[in-house]
């Protein structure tokens, strides 16, 4: 991809300069926003001009306020906040029920200054239906939708895009690894020809790339994964399996963290792994897509405030959670997916704030991670705990020596045991 700002942005650009209404900008004065980020230079004035936008930053960057500002901008000037009927205005994909309540929020947020109000609702599967199709009558300015829930909404004929101007797709390459490109497929035919796009992607694999390809026209293109300077420090820990609980409960501990989020491949797993904290005193509650939504946002709600101390989750929140100065992410099972890594970790270290990421990788995981650092291009080097060293070689009751032929149980046909490659139940469990 190709690097390409507004002629009329600089990366020492102040808001006003960027072209925002007085209203914006009296909002931004009070939520506190003195400077924009790289992304929002780069993004703010061509979407204000109407040009389509494709754009790539690092999590954490700005990248929502980047396109919600200048679309309420632009539905002013249109006049768009008389839509009746189940029409809509500006639609937002997500991936997740978690980012769409997210960036509904920043939307309402960013424009509560405006007059007339600006109607922003938010669609996502686990809840009741009914309700968002009450809430959808008279249509809305910004619908931000999951894939799935929203053609459940078209087919039930709660909405209509028919007059949609302003199209996002936040999180695209998110979506596509979900499985949702049947769905996206389907809801770009029932969108209008011509309309603005904007193209938001922490990483570009090639089914992101053929899907720009597709949509956009012309489009301003930002890229600034390599530009943002990171504030996130990397460690990894190398760790006989059967100590990994251990000492995920002695760095709590000894380093007194108070809001640590942790990640695991599988519910099953953060489900013991709550268990095993408990036991050793140290409270944690588990976020993944058992849950039902109600339980999901209660639990978040207390992890934001800080009464919950250790979240335990499934990549389901890997792109769900925006903390302000969370402090701490832990990696105790990696991802199957490298780009996967990099959204777990980009929850810390966000906006410019200090952040630690760390991995604790058994003999089974080595090879694992040494392809996360080839895709990512990063190099780490692997450190030990005092107390918690791992083995130069793997236990006997490590995973990876499991895949070797075994002799047949008794009574049994002697059969050699095929690898299987472990697979994130949770990626491909249910769609949001």
């Amino acid at each position: 991809m190709t690097q390409a700002h507004s002629s009329q942005t600089s990366q020492n650009a102040t808001f006003e300069q960027l072209g925002l209404i007085p209203e914006l900008l009296a909002r931004l004065t009070e939520l506190e926003y003195v400077t924009p980020t790289l992304v929002q230079t780069g993004t703010i004035a061509a979407v204000l001009e109407g040009k389509d936008v494709l754009a790539g930053a690092i999590t954490g960057s700005g990248k929502t306020a980047a396109f919600a500002l200048p679309l309420i901008q632009r539905l002013l000037s249109k006049q768009s906040t008389s839509v009746k009927g189940n029409l809509i205005g500006t639609l937002v994909l997500v991936p997740t029920r978690e980012l769409a309540q997210q960036v509904a929020e920043s939307f309402k947020s960013y424009a509560k200054l405006i007059k007339p109000r600006v109607k922003v609702e938010a669609v996502f599967g686990g809840v009741s239906a009914n309700t968002q199709m009450l809430a959808l009558r008279g249509g809305a300015d910004v619908l931000v939708a999951t894939p799935g829930r929203l053609l459940d909404l078209i087919s039930s004929n709660a909405v209509k895009l028919g007059q949609v101007t302003s199209l996002v797709l936040d999180e695209a390459d998110r979506m596509l690894s979900l499985g949702f490109e049947e769905e996206l497929t389907e809801i770009l035919a029932k969108l209008p020809k011509h309309k603005q796009t904007l193209l938001f992607s922490a990483t570009f694999p090639e089914e992101v790339k053929i899907l720009t390809d597709k949509l956009l026209s012309s489009p301003v293109e930002v890229q600034l994964q390599s530009e943002e300077k990171s504030t996130l420090t990397q460690q990894v820990y190398t760790v006989n399996r059967n100590s990994k609980t251990a000492l995920l409960a002695h760095l709590i501990k000894e380093n007194d963290w108070r809001q640590v989020l942790v990640f695991a491949s599988a519910k099953n797993t953060c489900n013991r792994l709550e268990q095993k904290l408990e036991k050793l005193g140290i409270a944690a509650q588990v976020f993944h897509s058992d849950k039902a939504q109600g339980a999901r946002t209660r639990v978040l709600e207390g992890f934001k405030s800080g009464e919950i101390r250790v979240l335990i989750a499934t990549d389901i929140a890997a792109r769900g959670i925006d903390i302000e100065k969370l402090p701490v992410v832990i990696n105790y099972e990696l991802p199957r997916s490298p780009a996967d890594y990099m959204h777990r970790i980009g929850r810390s270290g966000r906006a410019g704030e200090a952040g630690l990421a760390l991995s604790l990788i058994s003999h089974d995981e080595y090879h694992h991670f040494k392809i996360i650092e080839k895709k990512n291009k990063f190099r780490l080097e692997r450190e030990q705990v005092v107390g918690f060293e791992a083995s130069e070689e793997a236990p006997l009751d490590c995973p990876s020596r499991e895949i070797k032929p075994m002799a047949a149980p008794e009574g049994m046909g002697k059969k050699k045991r095929k690898k299987v490659p472990k697979a994130n139940a949770e990626l491909w469990a249910k769609k949001p």
